[in-house]
């Protein structure tokens, strides 16, 4: 466990900030932008759970336990990125944190509705939520394959984070009554060429 007794530090004041291997690197440096992203994922994950976590409904239970395990997990993914693949031993994501991921999307998918047209983030609560969850997760994706030209990247946290908008964006349907109430892209609708 990280034993935190002071917030503030200081040492951040002149624009950097510390890897978990003690080197200092710049605030706005790959490994930086790409572990903060991971944060900011993790944060609105937060927001769509407090839709869910207070219901009584098995669904909205299963997915609350399902997004605290994926909150636990980014906390793994932002040490992995912070920690240089050089570096023996660090927390690493995992193929088990991938596979779980994977079976979760294989089981929820199961029992939604078929696409017939992309979908416009919204729905229910939760759901919005966790669409804007998947956005910030593509956002640190890109900023990790940024990092991985420059610099050896754990593939499986490469993986994770691939599979983790899938996930979010599998689950946002599930919460939309498996699908039912999914608001839909209609093309072209206010174009006037319809």
């Amino acid at each position: 466990m990280v034993k935190l007794n002071k917030i503030y530090t200081r040492t951040g004041d002149g624009g950097d900030t510390s890897l978990v291997n003690g080197m200092r690197v710049s605030k706005h440096a790959r490994r930086p932008s790409a572990f903060g992203e991971v944060d900011e994922a993790n944060s609105v994950i937060g927001l769509a759970r407090l839709h869910c976590g207070a219901s009584e409904d098995g669904v909205m239970q299963e997915a609350d336990a399902m997004l605290g395990r994926i909150q636990n997990d980014l906390f793994d993914l932002g040490a992995d990125i912070a920690t240089p693949e050089t570096d023996q031993p660090a927390l690493r994501i995992t193929e088990i944190q991938v596979q779980r991921l994977e079976d979760e999307i294989d089981m929820m998918n199961a029992d939604l509705q078929p696409l017939n047209s992309f979908i416009l983030p919204g729905g229910s609560n939760a759901s919005a939520w966790l669409h804007l969850a998947r956005t910030v997760v593509r956002r640190a994706e890109r900023h990790m394959t940024e990092l991985s030209a420059e610099e050896v990247v754990n593939v499986p946290a490469m993986q994770y984070v691939n599979r983790l908008s899938d996930h979010l964006f599998v689950l946002a349907r599930r919460l939309n009554e498996n699908g039912k109430t999914d608001v839909l892209w209609r093309p072209g609708q206010n174009s006037g060429q319809n």
